[in-house]
């Protein structure tokens, strides 16, 4: 068993599952505007045949703090952009003037709040299971390796703390964004 291919391959499968975390907790709305809210919608845009993620057909961007604006690439599939955007489960409506889309951010309820922070403690957890699963799977191998002697005792406990390691670095930084996420979400 090469040791340092399999720490690579553990550290990967650790640092996807954080990524992805990160990824989704983006797309939770925090009352301010970003980007990310409709950068990935799942609700892709059929234009030209295909269907295409949002950022890569039109240009979204931020001019006032409440506000997000797409604009098209190309104004002749404006209605597709506008029709994903309402089918998004995103909550806001639409404003077309047939060149840019204007989508208002309102303020969030302190209910409202509470609820998204509990969504985005339950990412932050799914992510800590994906992470766990990923030692686990490491872990695994390793014990297989040092039945059938690919690996040493030494060997074995040395890559034991290694994986243990990347495991607790992984699970902070998704601690960490779930901090600043929940930091960003209840902030008034």
């Amino acid at each position: 068993m090469d040791t340092e291919t399999f720490l690579l391959e553990t550290e990967d499968h650790m640092q996807k599952a954080s990524e992805f975390v990160s990824q989704e907790m983006s797309t939770i709305r925090t009352g301010k505007a970003s980007p990310a809210l409709v950068e990935n919608i799942s609700v892709r845009v059929e234009a030209y045949g295909s269907s295409m993620p949002m950022k890569q057909i039109a240009l979204i961007t931020t001019p006032e703090p409440r506000l997000l604006t797409v604009q098209p690439h190309d104004p002749s599939i404006m209605a597709d952009v506008e029709r994903a955007i309402k089918e998004s489960k995103l909550g806001i409506t639409p404003a077309s003037d047939g060149r840019l889309i204007r989508l208002p951010i309102p303020e969030l309820s302190e209910e409202r709040r509470k609820d998204l922070v509990k969504l985005i403690r339950d990412m932050a957890e799914q992510g800590r299971v994906r992470v766990r699963s990923a030692r686990k799977d490491g872990m695994d191998q390793l014990k297989t390796a040092l039945k059938s002697s690919g690996v040493t005792e030494d060997t074995f406990h040395d890559m034991e703390k290694e994986v243990q390691s990347l495991t607790d670095k992984y699970v902070k930084s998704i601690d960490d964004h779930l901090t600043a996420k929940e930091e960003d979400v209840m902030t008034v």
